[in-house]
């Protein structure tokens, strides 16, 4: 049995012959042998695919003894919210993401929403598939669950609606299912939505939603602009991300939108902390000390963020990747918080988002990720850090390295999948410098990469 759609932090891979119904119904078992649940959320997103697989994994978590509460059609945040909301043991989104439209997946989650990965359970699942399965003595019921409602209602407390203003705002679902939400929350919001690609569609008939990608930003910057819209906003596939356009149509960094959303949740809270990762960090750490707040660095990733959060009781937490957490959504990621928070924002300021941005953007210039194939990036890094910590500031590997001067600083990682290192720059409002930088790191990389 081919187990290549195991991955570190999920399931992942081509259908039929890396995931189909019928290793789905054994990972369905495999979950309730090895975390012991006995009450599940599943739900699933707009591939082609998801439902049969979806059916399958409930088949398996049924005939484990677990009870299975079906959610249905939804965004990954609808099981992170369902499993805390109603204090189920765990949940799984069958979902591939942004992953190319023949790919199916699995994201799986405890108590809490707390993930499931490859240190805390995700290989003991892959390890059990292998083995027999017997039926449980008591199979588990079925039951659909309505969660739509709750989850609006909890969207919503996140925001003064009596402080929203009407305004013009493009929406691109990119034929996922973002636009599921986009309907349900506009008869609560004065909001004139703009949709593009707004019909989920499992075909992808625009291509896979995935706006990280240059190619598919055009359809949203084009709308702003023609429409005249106060933003824009696009989602990948199970909406967990969401990337922001201005009301020029300029695409934003998610840099600056940590730091956006940073200062402006510490302004309800009055403080608490903040976690952000160490790609780029300056912008971020003055938002968060000027709103009385306190930046705490953490690893990149999903499962580190989250458990970083728990131990600081942090209110917020932030990546550059788009994604953005939330302390009172069960720790997890949201693609819809953050655009509703940013809209709020607009219309309490009467700033226009370009304004608000423009700002941070000058006083911490970055270079935005730059990835490079590289053949032993282990070797490459160190080299590069021998080279540049001797006249450091300050030196830090919560993540790759992060080395750090009075007007610079730059982080330099691998890849955890791929031959790959990948470079962050920004400077104390230097644009000149940031590039300078960027391109004596990159030239220096490669000139140690070809000595090999």
């Amino acid at each position: 049995m081919d187990l290549s759609c195991f991955k570190a932090y999920d399931l992942r891979g081509r259908v039929p012959d890396q995931l189909n119904p019928t290793l789905a119904e054994r990972i369905g078992r495999a979950y309730v042998e090895v975390t012991g649940a006995k009450r599940v959320i599943v739900g699933y997103d707009i591939r082609l695919s998801s439902r049969d697989i979806a059916d399958a994994l409930c088949s398996g978590l049924m005939a484990a003894g677990a009870d299975v509460f079906d959610i249905g059609l939804c965004g990954t945040e609808l099981v992170y919210f369902a499993t805390s909301h109603y204090k189920m043991d765990g949940g799984i989104m069958v979902t591939a993401s942004h992953n190319p439209r023949d790919h199916n997946g699995m994201k799986m989650v405890g108590p809490d929403s707390r993930p499931i990965s490859s240190d805390n359970g995700l290989n003991d699942i892959r390890d059990r598939v292998l083995e027999p399965f017997g039926d449980a003595p008591e199979q588990g019921r079925y039951e659909p669950l309505e969660v739509v409602t709750a989850y609006i209602d909890h969207l919503l407390g996140y925001i003064t609606t009596g402080s929203l203003k009407p305004k013009t705002i493009v929406v691109n679902a990119g034929n996922g299912g973002a636009g599921l939400m986009i309907d349900e929350l506009e008869q609560h919001l004065p909001f004139d939505f703009i949709k593009v690609h707004h019909q989920a569609d499992g075909h992808f008939p625009n291509g896979v939603p995935n706006p990280i990608l240059e190619e598919n930003r055009a359809a949203t910057a084009d709308a702003v602009v023609e429409y005249g819209a106060a933003m824009g906003i696009a989602w990948d596939g199970d909406y967990d991300r969401c990337f922001f356009f201005d009301e020029n149509g300029r695409f934003i960094e998610g840099y600056y939108i940590v730091g956006l959303l940073a200062d402006q949740f510490l302004r309800k809270t009055g403080g608490g902390k903040v976690i952000h990762d160490p790609r780029l960090t300056w912008n971020t750490i003055d938002l968060v000390n000027a709103a009385g707040g306190k930046a705490i660095e953490s690893k990149t990733g999903h499962a580190f963020i989250k458990q970083r959060m728990r131990d600081e009781d942090a209110v917020y937490g932030g990546e550059m990747s788009a994604h953005h957490y939330f302390r009172d959504f069960a720790y997890c990621d949201s693609g819809m918080i953050p655009w509703l928070l940013v809209a709020e924002r607009l219309c309490q300021s009467g700033q226009t988002l370009s304004s608000l941005i423009d700002a941070r953007i000058e006083a911490y210039p970055a270079s935005g990720e730059i990835n490079r194939t590289i053949d032993d990036p282990p070797k490459v890094i160190a080299a590069i850090e021998a080279k540049y910590s001797p006249g450091a500031k300050s030196v830090s590997h919560v993540d790759g390295a992060s080395i750090e001067f009075d007007d610079w600083r730059f982080n330099l990682r691998m890849s955890n999948t791929e031959p790959v290192v990948r470079l962050n720059v920004e400077s104390r409002g230097d644009i000149a410098l940031m590039k300078e930088k960027t391109a004596e790191l990159l030239a220096e990389m490669q000139r140690l990469n070809e000595e090999g």
